[in-house]
């Protein structure tokens, strides 16, 4: 599933090809995504898109009556090419922009979204959304409160978006070996300090993630769309089996909340 830093990579690959630009056209070829798409997304047809946002793993695309909010999903993908190109299987949404190329929405599982949201209102799936990691409102202080009497794993704590939007599996994975937290250990009794070490470290490792992204996309025009799961080293995650990168003990792997956790038993406490 594509996670905040590839949903961030794709805002900054489509931004420079779509920001400015008028949308001469909206075509919708599959109405049935994970929820229907409204008719209200045809009143970006004819106007400017004057901002490319990502609120979490949500994108809007802003224009002068609204919104459209897009998500990938489970595995969809977003590509900017030529209007005139054929439709591949699955591309379900497509904004065609006056400069003659198409921002295209392929999603084979159709777990996506395409949403409309009107000017001044916040859509009932943002309005629940904890802050941004990489923002100062996301705090050790902030965490450290609202995990009081929370007897949920941490790592299910951090991954849930009422508290921090965009950690997902990955870099909960990653952060909480990096700050040397069990993943299982209750979110209620952790202690101030060692969120003073944890969140500095999801703000890195997401950071990172975003960076390692940003360099290597040369051309989103040029790409199929799939920023993927960066050539960065993971120090835990998808290594079972492996030895801890400090203390040379095998990695161990538990499922919570249905995902994998690979953790180091002998670093993390």
């Amino acid at each position: 599933m594509p996670e905040l830093p590839e949903v961030e990579v794709s805002r900054l690959g489509i931004t420079p090809h779509v920001l400015n630009q008028t949308v001469t056209k909206v075509n919708i070829h599959n109405a049935s995504m994970r929820w229907p798409v409204p008719d209200d997304v045809y009143q970006l047809q004819g106007l400017k898109v004057t901002s490319v946002e990502r609120r979490a793993k949500y994108l809007l695309l802003g224009c002068e009556l609204g919104s459209v909010i897009l998500h990938l999903g489970m595995s969809g993908n977003l590509r900017v090419v030529g209007a005139d190109e054929p439709l591949k299987k699955h591309d379900h949404i497509e904004f065609i922009l006056a400069s003659g190329k198409a921002l295209r929405l392929n999603d084979a599982r159709r777990f996506g979204a395409c949403l409309w949201q009107a000017p001044g209102e916040c859509h009932t799936l943002l309005t629940k959304l904890g802050p941004e990691p990489l923002t100062d409102e996301f705090t050790a202080k902030r965490v450290y409160e609202q995990s009081r009497n929370k007897k949920v794993p941490i790592k299910q704590f951090v991954m849930d978006n009422a508290v921090v939007v965009g950690v997902g599996n990955i870099y909960a994975n990653e952060s909480l070996f990096k700050a040397g937290i069990h993943p299982k250990r209750e979110a209620g009794k952790v202690s101030l300090k060692r969120y003073q070490q944890l969140v500095p470290n999801i703000k890195e490792t997401l950071a990172a993630a975003i960076t390692q992204g940003g360099t290597t996309l040369k051309d989103f025009a040029q790409s199929d769309g799939k920023p993927g799961y960066f050539a960065q080293q993971l120090l835990v995650y998808g290594r079972k089996g492996e030895p801890c990168v400090n203390c040379k003990e095998p990695l161990k792997e538990i499922r919570l909340g249905q995902r994998s956790t690979v953790y180091c038993s002998n670093c993390q406490k």
